[in-house]
């Protein structure tokens, strides 16, 4: 499974936490879905997909009905970073170590004015905020990079692949230097582009990472925050960057998180939501990721895969079972709607609508694969 991890990150006391565990809180209450705390600051979160259970209805026999297996995201509670975290300050190291091991960042800011809840600023000010913590991310890889070239201008001298890598990086500082993020770099030509992204996972560089800005409102500001001027100034900055925001209210998700589904349903109409801001953040999350979703489904198990976008059919084989990959002989596909519509496999190869597939096969969103292998 690629990585999934989603760092939730933010100044403290704009609501993290308060996310977070209705998150953790949410997924062990979602019924027949695995759910996992890996660390007290760490939880795995069911991707919601509504086309799990209509295949399971495709397969359900009489009383016998088959379990869902949703894929899912994994969210990391990152303790508040503070000005000075880049150099150590608080607990700066640790946080962004964490940081650097997650897959997107999701930058809680808070929205609300409330003068019960102290803003270690001072005021409330969403663009303050994320500028602050947009600094320390890039300092924090402007050190990494900086000690990186310390140790290429020495080997260089004898080395001709790091004298290529220095030639790589020394824009890269320049370009960080002039506060800019990595993910907005643009590499020049597709070579550049595969080496880039080859470092940046290999030194956990943050601001190459995508991004998700999650702005916490308060109940009045629901359903999508139209009229308040601290989500209208944070869209603006997140469009300048390619980056989504997602509204939602950290206290009303805690408040949802210990309901049944039909309360939770109920109070969500109320404030003229279909879905929780919870819900929503985790398919923004699937989508920075570039994630698509495949299926597994028989009278067994449905199960969902998560692979990423342009992944070939032996390679999504292997995501099932790496015997599937290594003995892969042909997949049989057919679109989730199709396979529905027909009610069985049966009927829908009698329609046409299941596809003979090789190795080479670009998987789709929403396919459904019976892996024909031999080994």
């Amino acid at each position: 499974m690629p990585n999934l991890g989603i760092g939730i990150v933010g100044l403290p006391n704009v609501g993290k936490s308060t996310l977070f565990n209705a998150l953790t809180r949410a997924g062990a209450l979602a019924a027949n879905y695995p759910f996992a705390t890996i660390e007290k600051n760490v939880g795995v979160v069911p991707v919601p997909d509504p086309r799990l259970a209509a295949l399971q209805g495709v397969f359900r026999k009489g009383d016998r009905i088959p379990p869902i297996v949703p894929t899912a995201v994994e969210f990391v509670d990152i303790a508040g970073l503070v000005r000075g975290a880049h150099k150590g300050e608080g607990l700066g190291n640790q946080f962004l170590g964490h940081i650097r091991e997650v897959a997107a960042v999701a930058h809680v800011v808070r929205a609300f004015e409330d003068p019960n809840v102290v803003h270690v600023e001072g005021s409330v000010d969403p663009i303050r905020d994320v500028e602050t913590i947009h600094t320390e991310l890039a300092l924090a890889d402007l050190g990494v990079l900086e000690r990186r070239l310390e140790r290429l201008e020495r080997s260089a001298r004898v080395s001709k692949e790091d004298r290529a890598t220095l030639d790589l990086l020394r824009p890269l500082v320049e370009w960080l230097g002039e506060g800019k993020p990595l993910r907005k770099y643009e590499a020049k030509g597709e070579e550049e582009a595969k080496r880039l992204a080859g470092l940046y996972r290999q030194l956990g560089l943050i601001t190459a990472k995508p991004l998700i800005y999650v702005a916490n409102v308060s109940e009045e500001d629901l359903p999508d925050g139209a009229q308040n001027p601290y989500v209208e100034a944070l869209r603006e900055r997140a469009a300048l960057e390619g980056a989504e925001v997602v509204v939602v209210c950290a206290k009303l998700e805690a408040e949802l998180a210990e309901l049944s589904p039909e309360e939770a349903a109920a109070l969500l109409r109320e404030y003229g939501l279909e879905r929780s801001g919870l819900d929503r953040l985790v398919e923004t999350g699937y989508r920075a990721l570039d994630l698509i979703t495949f299926f597994t489904a028989g009278e067994k198990e449905i199960r969902a895969w998560t692979i990423r976008r342009g992944t070939r059919a032996q390679k999504a084989a292997g995501e099932i079972h790496s015997d599937m990959e290594r003995g892969f002989i042909r997949a049989e596909v057919v679109p989730w709607d199709r396979l529905v519509e027909a009610g069985s496999w049966a009927r829908a190869r009698e329609r046409g609508w299941v596809r003979t597939e090789g190795r080479d096969y670009e998987m789709q969103d929403g396919d459904v694969m019976l892996v024909l292998f031999n080994v």
